[in-house]
């Protein structure tokens, strides 16, 4: 099954409605979860067009999207120690090496938007253990985690934030930056789906 975009929060859906798409995967038994997204990285070793791995994320959301009356499909107090999967991780380090992409690994903050960070802003999440901020993802890993549906993620930085160096940043810049690097992560993706 594949979504062709997202509901956002910023849009003025519910974290109910952001994560109802995850909810009828469930149901339909998919296993495994891909997930991607557009990010302004903060981490100085990355550059424009970077894919990055997820590793771990830091939830800036106002809203949390497991609040509420528990659902049956996991725990009310689920453990988030391996959010996204190892095994998916290593599998993906192991085909960019095979095809001489560089793949970098980081946290990702997810943060409600719609605004681009503020120079502050990017220099609190990369001070807080952040490597990219971006405004989903968050909201949809936790309540496949909560499934029990494992999940791999990947984000494209589309921009910088770097401390002490400003960069005004344009939706259509962030567009560009992630439709070149797109076929790469549809690559890696591709592949790691054969592999499985």
């Amino acid at each position: 099954m594949a979504m062709q975009g997202r509901f956002h929060y910023y849009e003025g859906y519910s974290m109910k409605e952001v994560t109802f798409p995850v909810r009828v995967m469930y149901e339909l038994g998919i296993e495994t979860l891909f997930v991607s997204n557009a990010s302004g990285g903060m981490n100085p070793e990355f550059h424009i067009g970077d894919l990055m791995v997820i590793t771990d994320h830091i939830n800036f959301f106002p809203e949390h999207p497991l609040r509420g009356k528990n659902f049956p499909t996991g725990p009310r107090f689920p453990d988030m120690h391996e959010t996204y999967d190892r095994q998916l991780v290593s599998l993906a380090d192991s085909i960019a090496a095979e095809k001489a992409i560089r793949l970098v690994h980081g946290v990702y903050i997810g943060v409600q938007g719609p605004t681009f960070e503020t120079p502050a802003e990017y220099k609190m999440y990369h001070r807080l253990g952040g490597d990219a901020v971006g405004m989903s993802t968050v909201p949809e890993v936790i309540v496949a985690h909560h499934c029990g549906i494992k999940t791999f993620g990947i984000s494209i930085i589309t921009d910088l934030g770097l401390e002490d160096q400003p960069v005004e940043v344009s939706h259509e810049e962030v567009q560009e930056a992630a439709n070149r690097a797109q076929p790469i992560m549809t690559e890696i993706m591709r592949e790691m789906i054969r592999r499985s």
